[in-house]
């Protein structure tokens, strides 16, 4: 994820980022330009029509359209971000919860004990991070268990940290008020690995995200033969400046809808991760 000043307008506008859509959309507007400027050649030098020519109410067309397809873009990046949000509170919530296991773990059992958690609590949210990556490269999970790699991780985990509370509750060393005091937390580990696993596994709807992308395709595409006769050859940057607009938009949407890849917009769940580690290690120490 990019951090940046939202105050710095000038860099936005003058700089191009490796993530910015210019860079993506650069030969699809080069060429997209030339189609235009072709449609403007054709109609004004070759086949020179005068502007009583019927082409020229194809203009009314794109008038009715543009509203539509602004609402379908407002729906589709909005649905985005909502995914994109919705990902970034279930990681806050595993942060939070992790730190209130901690600090209840600590006030219940004696330095010795909480070692074993000290290790799994973060080995959790490294494990959720390559489970949604679907990273098979653990390397960051400490080896204090024998996983199986091929299974599910965060599930193997979370089996053993109930697995060793109810161990500890057999030894005496934690009561029945007190594991009931910890089983929410333990609980909220599976319980954002699966509303994690919903955002990622359930993507727009494929009819409808095909339909956005000809949608706008078709729209560009038909531009130049109404407004040629208004703009002349100034058509080619404004027919580009559309597509870059609209193009853009789906982008950005296709982007963020899965929240947990490592694109420049994506979750930083690489640091959320080192903090989680950081503050259960000085909790539990």
């Amino acid at each position: 994820m990019i951090n940046y000043n939202p105050k710095e307008w000038f860099t936005f506008i003058f700089q191009i980022h490796k993530a910015d859509t210019f860079r993506k959309l650069l030969p699809l507007m080069l060429a997209v330009s030339v189609y235009a400027g072709l449609v403007a050649y054709l109609e004004l030098e070759y086949w020179q029509l005068s502007e009583s020519s019927h082409v020229k109410n194809l203009s009314l067309m794109h008038s009715m359209l543009g509203f539509v397809i602004s609402l379908l873009l407002v729906f589709r990046t909005n649905t985005a971000y909502d995914r994109w949000w919705e990902g970034r509170k279930q990681w806050g919530a595993l942060t939070n919860n992790s730190r209130n296991f901690a600090i209840k773990l600590k006030a219940f059992l004696a330095a010795d004990d909480r070692k074993f958690f000290n290790n799994m609590i973060p080995n959790y949210a490294f494990a959720l991070k390559s489970h949604l990556r679907e990273n098979e490269d653990y390397h960051e999970i400490d080896p204090v268990l024998d996983l199986h790699k091929e299974k599910h991780l965060p599930n193997q985990i979370a089996h053993a940290m109930y697995d060793k509370l109810f161990k500890l509750h057999q030894e005496q060393k934690l009561s029945a008020e007190q594991l009931l005091i910890l089983n929410s937390e333990a609980m909220s580990f599976t319980d954002i690995c699966g509303a994690c696993e919903r955002i990622k596994n359930t993507p727009i709807p494929f009819s409808y995200s095909v339909f956005i992308k000809k949608f706008i395709f078709f729209f560009v595409m038909t531009l130049p033969f109404g407004w040629v006769f208004s703009l002349g050859y100034y058509i080619i940057p404004v027919v580009v400046f559309i597509l870059y607009a609209f193009a853009s938009l789906e982008l950005i949407a296709e982007e963020i809808e899965n929240p947990f890849g490592t694109d420049a917009n994506d979750l930083p769940l690489d640091a959320i991760c080192i903090n989680i580690k950081k503050h259960v290690s000085e909790i539990l120490e």
